[in-house]
């Protein structure tokens, strides 16, 4: 698979650790939560790759399937690892909803190469909006790197008690990091007093601060 569009920032070379960020369903890589991310991380002299998934880059709507998509995150693995010279060991995953769905299955995968750094889950789908039965949750058991969850306190896909519960099933440690009124893009309320752009780069931190902090000890 080539991956047609990508985007990278940050240091070409000396960074000890890098992020994949990967689009969600309805998004794609210039999501304003990615490249506010990625530009966090570019400030803290972390390299980051933002990519489209084959559907996005062909101008389609609807998602590949999965095995598509996650060949997709192992390609853009590799050529992080390529840009940055580093190893698959020292690279974080995630990304926005699905994209961060399919960074973690293929880091739950029992090969080497998934082996990564830790993940960081922007907006876990924890289920379809309504059917909290529908969880997405059967390779949870298998993670066993630490683990970013940002999500809106009123996201419909997952609410913090449920998003809590269900995390425990992971091997790694996990944090959170909860955005107050904020759905599932992490917009929030008015009442709140909190403008969209204040919540991303309130969110960014977050990464950065997990991100320069995780370890490769188990």
């Amino acid at each position: 698979m080539v991956l047609t569009d990508l985007a990278y920032q940050g240091p070409k070379r000396g960074a000890d650790r890098a992020v994949l960020l990967a689009h969600g369903a309805g998004a794609d890589m210039n999501a304003a939560t990615l490249t506010t991310v990625a530009d966090a991380l570019a400030d803290a002299k972390v390299p980051s790759l933002r990519f489209n998934f084959p559907y996005r880059a062909a101008g389609r709507r609807a998602p590949d399937r999965a095995a598509v998509l996650e060949a997709a995150v192992r390609e853009a693995m590799r050529e992080l690892a390529r840009r940055t010279k580093l190893p698959p060991e020292r690279l974080v995953l995630g990304g926005r909803s699905m994209g961060g769905r399919v960074c973690s299955m293929v880091a739950a995968d029992a090969d080497v190469d998934a082996r990564v750094l830790g993940l960081v889950l922007l907006g876990y789908p924890l289920h379809p909006p309504g059917r909290a039965t529908q969880l997405r949750v059967e390779h949870f058991a298998r993670l066993r790197m630490p683990a970013l969850f940002v999500s809106g306190t009123r996201d419909a896909f997952g609410s913090p008690a449920e998003l809590q519960r269900e995390t425990k099933k992971l091997k790694g440690s996990v944090s959170f990091h909860w955005v107050e009124t904020g759905d599932h893009g992490f917009k929030p309320l008015k009442s709140s007093g909190l403008t969209v752009d204040a919540v991303l780069a309130d969110v960014a931190r977050a990464v950065v601060d997990f991100v320069t902090g995780c370890s490769n000890s188990r």
